[in-house]
């Protein structure tokens, strides 16, 4: 299983128009294959759409946009409206929750963590232990590796009912010493995003 993050920069005040623009054609679409989620970014890089997509496998993938391209229902007339987008390739970790629809939000936080080079499998133990204390104070959405794309790149998506409840359970997280997980951590960068659902996103 692949998950394809496609984000969009949009022109600003121009998210309502390409909303707007999806709703006619998404229903063709997804009789090729899932959208996963899609969202808004409310803090941090604005005039953001990210779109996730899944599929079998990179093959599956190419063959269905080659097909949605070709029977004209795909992609939709938003051309004008980008500014700038970027596709990345994502692989679920082992102990991810698939991207199954669900009403956890409003909020969510996308971490995102670069990390030295061949760090994938110590990152991964890492979490595998201190994890399911985190997972009592909120829902976990994901945690994804890149494939193709910038590598090196861990992402972990978190949901939230308010801003003040994220603010709250990190304070409570660090404060038991429950995360983020002890140690010499391979973390080089890190960036975090407070994203909405969009209008057909099946997590909100």
């Amino acid at each position: 299983m692949i998950y394809e993050f496609r984000t969009y920069t949009l022109a600003p005040r121009s998210i309502p128009e390409f909303m707007k623009r999806w709703e006619a054609p998404l229903p063709k679409r997804l009789e090729y294959s899932r959208l996963a989620a899609m969202w808004t970014t409310e803090i941090g890089p604005l005039n953001q759409v990210i779109h996730v997509w899944e599929y079998k496998d990179v093959a599956e993938r190419t063959r269905i946009r080659e097909e949605v391209v070709k029977a004209g229902i795909w992609p939709p007339k938003t051309q004008d409206l980008i500014i700038d987008m970027k596709s990345e390739i994502m692989i679920p970790q082992p102990f991810s929750p698939k991207l199954d629809p669900s009403n956890h939000g409003p909020y969510f936080e996308m971490r995102t963590y670069m990390m030295k080079p061949g760090a994938v499998g110590e990152m991964g133990e890492r979490w595998k232990s201190h994890l399911p204390g985190r997972l009592k104070l909120s829902p976990l959405i994901g945690v994804f590796t890149s494939d193709l794309g910038h590598l090196n790149k861990w992402v972990h998506i978190w949901a939230y009912k308010s801003l003040d409840e994220r603010v709250a359970i990190r304070k409570k997280a660090m404060a038991e010493g429950i995360w983020p997980a002890p140690g010499a951590s391979p973390v080089t960068l890190q960036e975090s995003q407070i994203l909405i659902p969009a209008p057909f996103s099946p997590i909100k």
